[in-house]
């Protein structure tokens, strides 16, 4: 009997930046090592075919940052003739990434009689004016037809949170055809490690990794209070209310830090305000190599997440999964009606705060400074949410959900 095979579309894969390219490879390596044919169509600096152990790529050109409508078009168009000119696989499974990837699953899995599931990482184009972008309510409109459509048409949908499964339940897509199956940290972040523990800002943190001795030195000179921000800063995650409260805070308790991680244009916005508002509290640092990860997430007292109340159900944000898997409680500056704020309900891992309420934001952490009792309550709940959120348990369910859509085709004609 032949193996089954199996083609990902997601425009970034490792060594690219992204959270969804760690996922899909994190998936990728795992659908390989139990026998399926693994190929996936990403973009990269060049024209490429590569392996990733048993993983096959193809990169088509692409620029790691596409600027506006025609750079994402363009890519899309390139990734639908790179599908249609393989082979037939089993199955298709698009990502959000160029918007509106659905779309090309459907063509292919049409033309190809493959089967598709598509892998919604966002709610295109619901999303696309809370993130900025101005399009006609008859665009939109046209575009959230074409794409309901094609999610209609897929033989199944796994959306990252259950906000996301709401929105498409009262669009009209069957219930019984959706999946909710969470994301995953990095598995850097929940390898075991040795016991010893010792005092970091008055708290016990597991030993950090033999690797990022240095870097620990870094975070943990002064022995400040640090409030962690990691990770992008898209157009869905606004930061001037966390910029708002660090001004707040930066007189009256100079021993709280916000530590903001990462690069890009938007980190580019926080330097200058940062120096516009002379905030002394707030340090920048650059993105980190993985080797770094773990140290970077655990020296953080309590981690900050946000997203805008308009994405609410288009979007999860990715970071809250990091601040689970090391026992961090954490801030969600936000929508109360979204995964992230329920998964911290669940738990108790932390406070909920809504956007532009920056004085309730900076009373939260000063909390959290100041009761050990209730930072130590919140920590034990992160502690329980990151046993649940744990890599194996959403690929276990991806790998069965995949089988069970090709499983009675494959079973009857082997091919």
């Amino acid at each position: 009997m032949r193996r089954p095979s199996i083609l990902f579309l997601n425009r970034v894969y490792p060594p690219g930046r992204g959270a969804t390219g760690r996922i899909l490879r994190d998936l990728a390596r795992r659908f390989a090592r139990e026998g399926w044919h693994v190929t996936i169509i990403t973009t990269g600096p060049k024209k490429a075919r590569e392996r990733d152990g048993s993983v096959r790529i193809i990169r088509i050109k692409g620029p790691e940052k596409p600027s506006g409508l025609f750079g994402y078009s363009w890519i899309w168009l390139k990734m639908l003739w790179t599908a249609l000119r393989l082979s037939k696989r089993h199955l298709v499974v698009t990502m959000t990434d160029p918007p509106m990837l659905v779309l090309v699953g459907n063509i292919v899995a049409r033309f190809k009689k493959s089967h598709h599931m598509h892998w919604c990482q966002d709610l295109y184009p619901d999303v696309l004016p809370a993130l900025g972008f101005k399009v006609p309510d008859f665009v939109l409109g046209w575009f959230k037809s074409l794409s309901r459509r094609a999610i209609k048409s897929c033989d199944r949908v796994v959306v990252i949170g259950r906000c996301m499964a709401h929105r498409l339940t009262d669009d009209g897509i069957d219930p019984a055809h959706i999946t909710m199956i969470p994301n995953w940290p990095d598995f850097e972040l929940v390898r075991p490690v040795n016991n010893n523990t010792k005092s970091v800002n008055g708290h016990d943190a597991v030993e950090m990794v033999e690797g990022a001795k240095p870097y620990q030195e870094l975070l943990k000179e002064g022995q400040k209070f640090k409030v962690l921000y990691a990770g992008n800063i898209g157009q869905a995650h606004p930061v001037e209310t966390i910029l708002d409260a660090a001004e707040k805070l930066n007189v009256e308790y100079p021993e709280i830090e916000f530590i903001f991680v990462g690069d890009g244009p938007r980190f580019d916005a926080v330097a200058k305000e940062r120096s516009a508002r002379r905030l002394d509290n707030i340090r920048l640092l650059p993105y980190q190599p993985a080797g770094n990860l773990r140290a970077l997430m655990e020296s953080g007292d309590i981690h900050l997440v946000s997203m805008k109340e308009a994405a609410a159900g288009y979007v999860v944000p990715s970071k809250i999964y990091a601040a689970m898997a090391v026992k961090r409680p954490c801030i969600f500056v936000g929508p109360e009606d979204c995964e992230a704020a329920q998964m911290i309900h669940d738990f108790g891992a932390g406070i909920i705060i809504p956007q532009g309420n920056s004085d309730d934001l900076a009373r939260a952490i000063v909390h959290y400074r100041t009761s050990g009792e209730d930072w130590f309550a919140a920590q034990g709940g992160a502690a329980n949410a990151g046993k649940v959120f744990m890599p194996k348990q959403s690929i276990r369910a991806w790998m069965e959900r995949a089988w069970n859509v090709v499983e009675e085709d494959f079973k009857r004609t082997g091919s």
